[in-house]
């Protein structure tokens, strides 16, 4: 059966996008400067991630990084074309194309009315902005679905700035719909091994989301 779409007004079609050394900004509609929510959850990583990178090297690093990014994107990208009702890509990449099959019973089973989709959002009340994977009906309720690949398999302990950008999704969408949502659903394909459904509650992540933006701006105004 073909997804149904009931696509909501966000009041503008884009988001101008800036990316420079202290990463992403979007622009808003008032001309407003807002970091990507992935920029300001980086933060939460950003020591780990240079000691992985000073363990393995810089160009093994990049290598990985680049890899990484790119069957991501690719893996969205068939995502969003088969909710679209679209023809998968066949000339994609073996690796990602696996991946999707691995995702594709989950979003036929379990993904109903669909809202948006790689939509650009933002929120004023906490100056922060990104472009979100999906907003629709997972197992019948209105939910932000973030689609992500590991290679391994990972419990909630290791994602919690998966849970905290869905929150800011939530809170963002609800600020340019005036739809609340309160469901955060994380489908995570596993290389080798069947994906996971992580099911959270926005409410239960708004705290430690807005103490990490608060992190972030102090950091910004003492750089």
């Amino acid at each position: 059966m073909p997804f149904i779409h009931q696509r909501v007004d966000i009041g503008y079609a884009d988001l101008p996008c800036e990316t420079g050394e202290k990463g992403r900004n979007y622009v808003t509609p008032q001309g407003k400067k807002y970091p990507s929510i992935t920029t300001v959850l980086s933060i939460l990583s950003r020591q780990k991630i240079m000691e992985w990178r000073k363990r393995v090297g810089e160009e093994e690093a990049n290598a990985i990084s680049r890899a990484a990014a790119g069957r991501g994107t690719s893996v969205h990208t068939l995502v969003e074309k088969y909710l679209n009702n679209e023809p998968i890509d066949e000339s994609a990449m073996p690796n990602a194309k696996a991946a999707f099959r691995s995702l594709q019973p989950i979003l036929d089973a379990h993904v109903g009315k669909i809202f948006i989709q790689e939509a650009p959002l933002y929120s004023d009340h906490l100056q922060v902005a990104g472009r979100c994977d999906l907003v629709a009906e997972f197992d019948g309720k209105i939910s932000i679905v973030d689609i992500k690949t590991s290679k391994r398999a990972k419990d909630a302990s290791e994602i919690s700035s998966y849970f905290m950008q869905e929150a800011a999704y939530a809170i963002m969408f609800e600020e340019r719909t005036g739809i609340p949502v309160t469901n955060l659903v994380t489908v995570m394909s596993v290389d080798f091994a069947d994906p996971i459904i992580f099911r959270e509650k926005r409410d239960n992540w708004t705290k430690s989301l807005r103490e990490t933006i608060a992190r972030y701006q102090s950091e910004q105004i003492h750089t």
